[in-house]
C-alpha cells in the first residue's frame, strides 16, 4: 500500500504564522516555500507566496502577494535552504 507522503508534491510548511514585517531587515533561513494561486488578486500575478523560514531556531510561515518575492523564490527556490534577510525597499519586498 502506498503512503500519501510518498505520491504528494505538496510540501509541509509547519510553522507559526508571522507579518513579514516581524522580519524585515534581520537574517532568516528560508527553509521552504509554495507559490499559489490566489482568489483575491490584489497584485499583477494573481498569485500568493507561503514561505516556510526560520528564526532563532524556531520554524514560521509568512503569507504575502509580494510579487518580486515570488519571482525571487521560483528564481532561486532550487537553492534551500539559504539564509537571506527581507528588506522593503520603497514599496515592495525582496530577499538580500
Amino acid at each position: 500500500m502506498k503512503k500519501f507522503s510518498d505520491i504528494t508534491d505538496d510540501a509541509v510548511l509547519d510553522g507559526d504564522k508571522i507579518r513579514i514585517d516581524d522580519v524585515l531587515n534581520e537574517k532568516v533561513v528560508v527553509l521552504n516555500y509554495a507559490v499559489k494561486v490566489s482568489r483575491y488578486s490584489k497584485n499583477s500575478s494573481g498569485k500568493y507566496l507561503i514561505l516556510q523560514i526560520e528564526k532563532k531556531a524556531h520554524r514560521h510561515v509568512i503569507f504575502t502577494g509580494s510579487d518580486v518575492l515570488i519571482d525571487q523564490m521560483e528564481k532561486y527556490g532550487t537553492q534551500l535552504p539559504f539564509e537571506a534577510t527581507i528588506r522593503k525597499i520603497n514599496r515592495y519586498y525582496s530577499l538580500t
